[in-house]
């Protein structure tokens, strides 16, 4: 198995160099590919603001690259519910932090944004300190 940066995945999802894009693509076509969650974190950043990607552009991007056989993740159900949130409207970062702190009873954070959109959820409720 081999693990990846984040300017692989960049190349393979935007083809925007060739010559990189068939590099990352022989990467991903030979091995079992690792990619560590801060990855996928730099990886929607990029996307975003270097790259103008939309959420659902983002989302269906993970949701192709991250279903690869080849692919592995450390908590895969935790990446496809942050993608899921993030879908639904929660920043891509709140909605992973979110996610891996479902073991937790409560998330404390002086984000009112993350807070409102939050509210719905099931698991680790979201909320202000007092």
């Amino acid at each position: 198995m081999i693990a990846i940066d984040t300017n692989v995945i960049v190349r393979l999802l935007t083809k925007d160099d060739a010559s990189q894009y068939q590099q990352a693509y022989k990467l991903f076509d030979t091995h079992d590919v690792f990619i560590a969650d801060t990855v996928i974190l730099e990886t929607e950043w990029v996307l975003r603001f270097a790259y103008d990607y939309k959420v659902d552009e983002i989302a269906n991007a993970f949701i192709l690259l991250l279903g690869l056989v080849n692919v592995k993740v450390n908590h895969p159900e935790r990446l496809a519910l942050a993608i899921t949130w993030h879908k639904q409207g929660l920043d891509f970062a709140d909605a992973l932090h979110l996610a891996n702190s479902q073991h937790c009873k409560i998330l404390y954070t002086f984000d009112k944004k993350m807070i409102n959109k939050t509210k719905q959820l099931e698991g680790c409720k979201v909320l202000a300190p007092d």
